[in-house]
């Protein structure tokens, strides 16, 4: 199924991501894609209960901490933690639950959906971001800078 449409509007419209599972650690994919995100506009709400603050944003342990509205739950979160996120995101009045590479739960599918939430199910913010609005050549990708070829002339 192609979701291209779906996915621009939710990036185009949705402007606070509350990222579960945010590590402050820079080399984490979770970092990455949240820097990436902030560093295009977006405002990213950590949640994390080991973090008081990440990316200059204070760190919340749950989405029902949150105080302002989210647009966006993204998860990088075990398939398995998905439905209880998927509550906690119906619960805060979030309109999308968004589930990272590798993040699938039908449960938490149909549970969202039945709320009145949109669903995107493994795929990561800051791939669909680059690929929509122009950020794939950030940081080496699709640069010819990262590449399993052997550089011409070698």
């Amino acid at each position: 199924m192609d979701d291209s449409e779906k996915l621009r509007r939710i990036l185009r419209k949705s402007r606070t991501l509350a990222v579960v599972g945010l590590s402050a650690q820079w080399h984490r994919p979770s970092y990455f894609a949240a820097k990436y995100m902030q560093e295009h506009g977006y405002r990213i709400v950590p949640v994390n209960p080991s973090y008081d603050e990440i990316l200059g944003e204070k760190c919340y342990k749950s989405l029902r901490d949150i105080p302002v509205p989210v647009d966006v739950v993204d998860c990088f979160r075990k398939s398995a933690e998905i439905p209880a996120l998927a509550e906690e995101a119906i619960a805060i009045g979030a309109k999308v639950l968004w589930m990272q590479l590798g993040v699938q739960n039908s449960e938490a599918r149909a549970r969202a959906e039945a709320a009145g939430l949109e669903v995107v199910e493994n795929r990561c913010v800051k791939i669909e971001h680059g690929r929509f609005f122009g950020g794939l050549g950030w940081v080496g990708v699709n640069t010819k800078v990262i590449s399993a070829k052997r550089a011409s002339g070698h």
